[in-house]
């Protein structure tokens, strides 16, 4: 049953699973898994895209969304995202690039999809691939080795392509400098606030309101409800079932020893010099003396800590350049070969890694130790206990689920099998509350399921779910009168926001005629106020973050000191006008040059592989059914 690996990324192994294998420009929510039984919906160069492969990118489109906005999605906002159209578009991207991968003769060798494999943390223990652990996270989500190892190999082939198109990607120093101007250049403005509260004592008449209402009555409409009923098959309840010898415990112990071993740690910390991994040796050798002097300033006593907030370049600068306390493998191979061959109190002379020329000093170092049989015993018999719990309740849940293809409902399902059928209220997109622990995808899958239809088995983290709706409730515009009293709030918030922007804009008018920003405020009886300095993408002094004042202030110079209109926000409307730009400063430039350059490329590259993946399309045939060409 792929699609419960597909759709339920609820648990935790599922979405380090998805996370190892998520190629990272193009996001999809399903592989390309094809079954006889599922009608074919649209078709890219002769290769078919099926029904199944649909659905599943478009439940994960449509979880994304719901968590995102949560409360706040509407029918009308859900319209216009589109995620139908994406869903589709996702497919044929991928059928493409798949396509265009074997035009090329890319391909992944079996070590290589090895390697990828045992490198995922899903199937790992203490840092290790465990041969059973892989095969148990794989049978828990119905998966055999061969079909997850095909999807791993398509979405390595996409990595591989990927790469070949934006292998000849490039920034120049150039191209950094003129980045670095623009992004860190500030400037100041005067401006005054035509706060919309101000405008008070308006009483809408019966007609104004009926009028606002039945221009604005798709506003007011109700969320749609479903009404569910479900079976739940909990591990929990299935513990009486679990037996665990002395021997499983002994023979878990000696296969996962490596889980029971703690390896070395060392808390350090450091003092990085950036040099970008393609610099020239100038460069290299440039930052090898900034880092040679602050060493030298290390080991006459200066507090490491302080030398690091001061000089250091790296993301840890503000923290004293602390890493913490870490593993071998956490850290690249230079920096923990060094870390590790030190002594606690002991400061390194300068290492060298992609990142630039570090410095460390460790502060402490953690021996490695094992934990004994007798102390892992009570850890090893629950872990035993909730896999063979959760695999009781999975074959329970894919027996009713089998049942449920067989035509029979769930209420059929449970009588054969003595279980408990349970039984939601009417919902919301919200989810319902009561009982269930992952509400909103449980009320995904609700919404996304047809009158009678049973879902596929469902993981929502707290056991395995087979829901059927029972009941829908469109929504629907109310009665003007039952909504009358927010009718009238609204109508008097838009009255106020459009008497804000008028007297706003007279004032902006005024300035444009010449008079001073002191005199035009004193008539409309504002206070003219001006800022402190502020970047394009901060917060600004005194007022907020307010994006659309950021960027119209950055179109304003001496020349050209006035918008042409005033900026709304939530409090009103701003009129503003240029004060002061500053320039960055030149000398900071260098510091910052390895990360500019790098935040570039992946710009650059992200922007190549899109243009690259819009030509391909453009030249692909491509024929979707009917009713799947909706936008």
């Amino acid at each position: 049953m792929l699609s419960l690996m597909r759709k339920h990324a609820g648990s935790w192994m599922i979405k380090v699973v998805l996370g190892a294998i998520v190629v990272t420009f193009v996001f999809w929510g399903g592989y390309q898994f094809t079954s006889q039984r599922l009608s074919r919906i649209a078709r890219v160069n002769g290769d078919w895209i099926t029904i199944d492969e649909y659905r599943s990118t478009y439940n994960q489109l449509l979880g994304q969304v719901r968590q995102t906005f949560g409360a706040n999605l509407t029918d009308e906002l859900l319209q216009s995202l589109g995620l139908r159209r994406r869903a589709m578009d996702q497919l044929i991207d991928q059928a493409l690039m798949l396509q265009k991968a074997e035009e090329l003769n890319l391909r992944v060798t079996d070590e290589e999809l090895a390697q990828s494999i045992r490198s995922m943390a899903a199937f790992q223990s203490a840092g290790r691939f465990d041969a059973g652990r892989y095969r148990t996270v794989l049978k828990q989500n119905n998966l055999t080795p061969e079909t997850f190892q095909a999807s791993q190999r398509d979405a390595m082939l996409l990595q591989k392509l990927q790469a070949f198109v934006i292998g000849s990607v490039k920034v120049s120093d150039q191209e950094a400098l003129e980045w670095y101007r623009w992004d860190n250049a500030q400037v100041s403005i005067n401006y005054v606030l035509v706060e919309a509260t101000k405008f008070t004592n308006l009483e809408p008449s019966d007609d104004e309101l009926a009028a606002f209402f039945e221009k604005n009555k798709d506003a007011y409409k109700t969320d749609p409800r479903v009404k569910v009923r479900y079976l739940v098959f909990k591990p929990q309840d299935y513990q009486s079932r679990v037996t665990i010898s002395e021997d499983e415990i002994q023979d878990y112990y000696e296969t996962y020893e490596e889980q029971f071993k703690t390896p070395q740690k060392v808390e350090a910390r450091h003092i990085l010099i950036n040099v970008a991994p393609d610099a020239g040796d100038e460069d290299v050798a440039q930052a090898k003396t900034k880092i040679e002097a602050v060493l030298k300033l290390a080991r006459e006593g200066q507090d490491f800590a302080e030398l690091a907030k001061q000089y250091s370049e790296g993301p840890t600068k503000d923290k004293g350049g602390y890493l913490g306390k870490f593993e071998r493998d956490s850290m690249v191979k230079p920096f923990a070969d060094k870390a590790f061959s030190m002594k606690a109190g002991e400061i390194s002379d300068p290492v060298r890694t992609r990142f630039g020329w570090h410095i460390i000093k460790v502060e402490s170092v953690t021996p490695a130790s094992t934990t004994s049989f007798d102390d892992a015993r009570g850890q090893i018999q629950k872990t035993l206990l909730d896999e063979k719990s959760k695999m009781f309740a999975l074959d329970d849940a894919e027996a009713a689920y089998d049942a449920s293809y067989a035509g029979d409902d769930l209420d059929a399902i449970a009588a054969q099998r003595n279980l408990s059928v349970f039984e939601t209220d009417h919902f919301t997109q919200e989810g319902p509350v009561k009982d269930i622990k992952n509400s909103s995808q449980f009320a995904s899958v609700s919404f996304n399921l047809a009158d009678n239809e049973i879902s596929d088995i469902q993981d929502f983290d707290d056991g395995y779910y087979l829901l059927e709706v029972i009941d829908k409730i469109p929504s629907t515009i109310p009665e003007f009168n039952t909504v009358k009293e927010k009718v009238k709030t609204e109508w008097i918030r838009e009255e106020q926001n459009e008497l804000a922007r008028a007297s706003a804009t007279e004032l902006l008018n005024d300035l444009k005629a010449g008079q001073s920003f002191d005199d035009v405020a004193r008539k409309f009886e504002l206070e003219p106020k001006h800022t402190a300095f502020f970047k394009r993408s901060a917060s600004i002094p005194d007022i907020g973050y307010e994006p659309d004042i950021n960027q119209v202030a950055f179109e304003l110079s001496k020349e050209n000191p006035l918008p042409a209109e005033a900026v709304g926000s939530q409090k009103g409307y701003y009129v503003i006008s240029f004060r002061e730009r500053k320039a960055p400063p030149a000398d900071q430039f260098d510091s910052q040059k390895a990360q500019i350059k790098q935040r570039l490329l992946q710009q650059k590259q992200f922007r190549t592989f899109d243009a690259w993946l819009l030509d391909t399309k453009s030249k692909a045939e491509i024929s979707i059914e009917d009713e799947f060409q909706e936008s």
